[in-house]
């Protein structure tokens, strides 16, 4: 029987992929089924029929798992947010563990032990940064979030994952908008002047940073705008318009001018004080963070006197962090603006042993190994979602630290990565960390030790 498109059929999910989408097989044919669980039984309809697989929308679930739970989101099914808001709470953490183990086995990495995944007490309004685009519907203005794999905006009254403080301002700030005539971006022409509202919240601090993205120079009505919502809301520490005028998925230009106050917040972990400006990398979950990072530091088992590398840095988090127990840092990261906002971080912190370097890691690692001859005891790193470049490995193969920190936002490249290390690294420990409850991603810790002095 040859599957075919828009036809209907009753399938057993036999598995959930990483993506958290259920697995079933039709005639060996396999097909993905977004919104089900393993165990269920269920009508779908096929949308789309590929060579090797095909993908089904339901239409009724027949036999429901103990695992699926109500949804307590009106945008849920329209929204490219949360993708596991059907499945109960613990079952998210398994099906993230099994997501790192399935990977692990793919890359031929067979024998270590996953962890299971640490998750939160309280799972909801824990993003400490909002992103909400500004547009036009065809009945005006409109605020939300994109609807899956497109630009249309579906507005959002209350996302169960988004901060509460930085969801009013939101709202404040987008009704001034609209009761003023401030026009708002126009994809289709590149018109209008707002295109994103985005805020930064410090969770230990109660700092808050407004971010106003626009399509032009000036915003109508600006300085109303700031002395209306500071007036309201005293936690804004600052306001930042970002200049944005490229056809772009991309939210922030690369032009900020600062409305009121420094042009940044601050913010806490591990009793470290952080400075977070627009362009900062600073992960969106710091309950979760502070777990990351104290596992980070433990499997790292300093003493005081090593010399540590933080590789893709960002504005210095985890190797100031890790400092307190370690003897020098050097930090390397692409992004000059992350690499001005970690040497800032230093000084808040009164750190004078540490040395930030903006640059590629593949280029600078080398340049730090064989220019300086420095040799670093313990290398944590914490690359982007594409993992580590084929330099950087090869040159931690050369240099042979002791140890090695790999935090992983994405289990596929990991496991790539630690296939090539295991050459001449141990991986002892691998902790998954759910840094975003209710969707299929999930972060790890792998600890590495160099074969030859475990």
């Amino acid at each position: 029987m040859s599957i075919q498109k828009n036809q209907e059929y009753i399938v057993d999910i036999i598995d959930n992929g990483f993506e958290g989408e259920g697995i079933a097989k039709i005639d060996n044919f396999t097909i993905f089924i977004p919104e089900t669980i393993k165990g269920e039984k269920v009508r779908v309809l096929i949308v789309k029929v590929l060579s090797s697989h095909g993908f089904g929308k339901v239409i009724e679930i027949l036999e429901k798992s103990q695992a699926r739970q109500d949804v307590d989101c009106n945008t849920y099914k329209r929204c490219g947010g949360c993708n596991l808001r059907h499945m109960n709470y613990q079952e998210t953490l398994k099906l993230k563990k099994s997501i790192v183990e399935t990977n692990l086995k793919k890359s031929g990495i067979d024998g270590v032990e996953v962890k299971n995944c640490i998750g939160m007490e309280n799972p909801y309004n824990y993003r400490n940064k909002l992103q909400y685009p500004v547009g036009m519907s065809k009945e005006g203005p409109v605020m939300g979030v994109f609807a899956k794999r497109s630009h249309r905006i579906i507005p959002n009254e209350n996302c169960n994952i988004q901060n509460k403080l930085t969801q009013a301002i939101a709202k404040d700030v987008f009704q001034f908008i609209v009761e003023n005539n401030i026009p708002v971006y126009n994809e289709e022409n590149g018109t209008g002047e707002i295109r994103h509202i985005y805020l930064r919240i410090g969770v230990k601090t109660n700092e808050v940073m407004l971010v106003l993205v626009t399509n032009q120079r000036k915003i109508t009505k600006e300085k109303e705008l700031v002395a209306f919502i500071t007036n309201k809301y005293k936690a804004i520490k600052t306001i930042v318009k970002n200049i944005n005028t490229k056809s772009t998925n991309v939210i922030l230009g690369q032009k900020n001018e600062t409305l009121f106050g420094d042009g940044y917040i601050k913010d806490e972990l591990l009793g470290v004080t952080f400075k977070i400006s627009p362009m900062s990398f600073y992960q969106v979950n710091p309950v979760q963070t502070e777990k990351l990072y104290t596992i980070a530091i433990e499997g790292a088992n300093l003493t005081g006197e090593e010399t540590i590398f933080d590789l893709y840095c960002g504005i210095g988090t985890i190797g100031i962090c890790a400092l307190k127990y370690a003897k020098y840092l050097y930090g390397i990261e692409t992004v000059p603006q992350a690499i001005e906002d970690a040497k800032e971080n230093a000084k808040i912190n009164h750190i004078e042993n540490a040395k930030f370097i903006v640059g590629n890691v593949e280029e600078e690692l080398p340049k730090l190994i064989q220019g300086e001859k420095i040799q670093p005891d313990v290398i944590f790193i914490d690359p982007p979602r594409k993992g580590c470049n084929n330099i950087a490995i090869e040159t931690l193969l050369k240099i042979k630290p002791k140890k090695i920190i790999y935090i992983s936002c994405n289990p596929a490249t990991l496991a790539r990565d630690l296939s090539k290390l295991k050459e001449e690294y141990e991986i002892k420990e691998i902790q998954p960390v759910d840094m975003f409850p209710f969707t299929s991603h999930v972060e790890c810790v792998a600890v590495m030790g160099i074969k030859e002095i475990l």
